[in-house]
């Protein structure tokens, strides 16, 4: 679904968007004085892994799950932290569509992803939650995207692109229904019917000017989606992709990306 290339580009961006508090509302959560098993769903080349290993006290055995063999490929088999924890790394490539595998869930303290839910429909959601407490595992979901583009300088066709493209999010990613930009209240509302404490921060992307090669494939992404929603204004599409574009080119452009960060625990 995603380029290796996408996601390294995307990286920073999502590291200097997480949110600071839930990270370390969930270290403290998690026990520190015995290994930490951790199930990481969509892993893509590991950057989840990457972020909450120096994060999270204690040692920790991470199983990092995709679809994709070639970006498991790249991901690291060990991560040291910055004060010299080992984190252990195994893949497994698996299709998560149906998440019918409890095998993945067991033993597991921790279930997290990112940018994953907001590709996802209700019922896997549902699903997601009654799996993570069947193993009492407390669950940290980051940068879930929730419907809001902004872009400075504003340009007339902005409203026109960031309708479309999320009508476009709420289609089938391989998932079901995809929940798009309402993917946050659902998960919230999962884990509290499945007996969990919920907490979410902002993680919102803000892409300044000198980001401007994550800003051109944004930008081009978002025009795909737009035309593929609606083929009668590939025109204005094109035409608002093209004034957009200018603004990355003359150093002008700022765009802000809506997402939140989700934290559960369980209750007892």
């Amino acid at each position: 679904m995603f380029s290796a290339e996408w996601l390294s580009l995307r990286e920073p961006a999502d590291t200097a968007a997480r949110s600071d508090a839930l990270t370390h509302a969930l270290a403290d959560v998690l026990p520190d004085d015995c290994l930490v098993r951790i199930l990481d769903l969509a892993s893509g080349t590991g950057a989840n892994a990457r972020y909450l290993c120096d994060k999270l006290r204690g040692e920790q055995e991470w199983l990092l799950t995709d679809h994709d063999t070639a970006l498991l490929a790249v991901a690291p088999n060990r991560l040291t932290s910055a004060d010299g924890r080992t984190c252990d790394i195994a893949t497994r490539c698996t299709d998560l569509s149906r998440l019918d595998n409890e095998d993945l869930f067991r033993n597991r303290q921790l279930v997290t992803a990112s940018a994953l839910l907001d590709l996802v429909s209700e019922s896997w959601i549902q699903r997601l939650a009654q799996h993570c407490r069947r193993s009492h595992a407390a669950a940290l979901f980051a940068l879930t995207y929730d419907g809001r583009i902004e872009c400075d300088p504003v340009d007339s066709g902005d409203g026109m692109i960031r309708e479309l493209v999320n009508r476009h999010q709420r289609t089938d990613k391989g998932f079901g229904p995809a929940l798009g930009p309402a993917a946050c209240g659902s998960a919230e509302r999962s884990f509290v019917d499945a007996g969990y404490t919920v907490r979410r921060a902002a993680s919102n992307w803000i892409l300044k000017p000198d980001m401007s090669e994550l800003q051109r494939q944004l930008i081009d992404g978002w025009a795909v989606a737009a035309r593929d929603i609606d083929t009668h204004r590939s025109e204005a599409i094109e035409e608002w992709r093209g004034r957009r574009l200018s603004f990355v080119k003359q150093g002008a452009s700022t765009i802000v990306v809506g997402h939140d960060d989700l934290l559960a625990v369980p209750q007892d």
